[in-house]
């Protein structure tokens, strides 16, 4: 009889439905058999409490089941898990990366019985596990780990203990993967990680995410489309800038890390940039490129906001022209000293965070608005959906290729997504 694959059920981040494709494979190559395996999220007590909830329903559903836990929230607080009848399981971050870990899984009796709680120190880690994965995405977009974990600490975040300090992937095998996906039909490929624009700090000569972006657009010629995910605007280099304003086939397409619009604010978060700097390199950044579009993380509601404090961060949306918003709700993290920060009522941060939305409601919608009539190469992610070099959602009419870059004027738009 044919074994049962696992049941994977991901949280969190992209760089966690990375990780999950490569323990798919991990685990099939084991021959693991009935198992349910929850990669975790940390980022706020919300995710925790989600990973929680998923866990008791994904037990009920697979009563036989052996269930493994694992991310970030099984890295950080390993005992809350293991405590949890449901869980047979709990491995770190470093461990689920590791083949040996889920052949012990698979066959006990040969391998041996391990413990049932294996989470090792993730500070001492110093290399990037070597689970690089071609094709992770959409048949038309694949994502690509180029960096992991985080040496600033940022005091609402609990993040770097999760996936400990930052240390980068060689150039080289970043570009050999490149050149793999662009082999297998991919036209469009995201660099990601937990601190991005850290990339290259821990390699020889010390080179700069501007660095890798150059090189990968020069090296891989063919590849028509180049998108970098999350980065930290007051750490982006002369040779990213230069990308901008020079690489077409880099999209016009940045998240940044943001945080807050008030100084005091984000002096309390030990974040590494003032109000006026992410306003300048905004205002640099399109200057350079001006079909720029940028989306950003804000906190709402941070020990210690006041209402003034809170309008610089609505603010903040329609000075650095930001569009797609990411908006947090604050939430203590056990661990990081904002938790021991004077709280705002809980209340207070949700009405907060739900103005914030608003606002980034009414950016984005300026902007689907100001594309109507305009042409856009389009990256088809299915038969009548595609995203634009901005990452705008496209609906068509008719049929297209998955895959297939295709251009198309905008007539309208409805909701978040554009009409073509």
């Amino acid at each position: 009889m044919d074994r049962r694959a696992p049941v994977f059920h991901t949280l969190g981040c992209r760089l966690n439905a990375y990780e999950t494709e490569a323990m798919k494979r991990l685990t099939d190559e084991a021959g693991l058999g009935d198992a349910v395996v929850v990669n975790t999220c940390a980022v706020t007590q919300e995710a925790v409490r989600k990973a929680r909830q998923d866990i008791r329903r994904l037990r009920r559903e697979n009563p036989n089941a052996t269930v493994i836990v694992t991310g970030c929230a099984a890295q950080t607080d390993p005992d809350t898990f293991a405590a949890m009848p449901e869980v047979d399981r709990v491995i770190g971050n470093t461990e689920k990366m590791a083949p040996q870990t889920w052949r012990s899984f698979a066959a006990p009796d040969l391998v041996g019985e391990t413990e049932r709680v294996q989470v090792d120190d993730i500070m001492s880690v110093t290399e990037t596990a070597g689970h690089l994965i071609d094709g992770f995405g959409t048949r038309s977009r694949a994502y690509v780990q180029v960096q992991n974990g985080c040496d600033h600490r940022c005091t609402f975040c609990i993040i770097p203990y999760g996936r400990g300090n930052s240390r980068s992937v060689p150039a080289g095998v970043v570009v050999d993967q490149i050149r793999r996906l662009r082999e297998n039909g991919f036209n469009e490929v995201v660099l990601t990680g937990v601190d991005l624009t850290s990339w290259g700090a821990d390699l020889p000569g010390t080179p700069k995410l501007g660095d890798l972006v150059r090189r990968i657009l020069k090296l891989v010629p063919d590849l028509p489309r180049l998108r970098i995910s999350s980065i930290d605007s007051i750490e982006v280099d002369e040779a990213l800038m230069e990308a901008i304003a020079t690489e077409p086939r880099l999209m016009p397409h940045m998240h940044l890390s943001l945080q807050h619009g008030h100084d005091l604010i984000l002096k309390r978060m030990k974040r590494r940039h003032l109000r006026d700097d992410a306003i300048r390199f905004c205002e640099e950044a399109r200057r350079l490129r001006p079909d720029m579009v940028f989306g950003a993380d804000i906190i709402a509601g941070f020990p210690t906001e006041t209402e003034e404090h809170f309008e610089d961060s609505l603010r903040l949306v329609e000075e650095c022209g930001l569009t797609w918003l990411h908006v947090f709700p604050y939430s203590a993290r056990p661990g990081t000293p904002a938790a021991r920060m004077p709280q705002l009522h809980g209340q207070l941060v949700k009405e907060r965070a739900a103005r914030l939305r608003e606002a980034g409601a009414r950016a984005a919608e300026a902007h689907l608005s100001a594309q109507v009539g305009r042409t856009h190469a389009v990256l088809m992610e299915n038969a009548r959906m595609g995203r634009t070099e901005q990452f705008a959602e496209v609906l068509f009419s008719e049929d297209r290729p998955v895959g297939d870059i295709v251009p198309a004027t905008v007539s309208g738009h409805e909701g978040t997504q554009l009409l073509a």
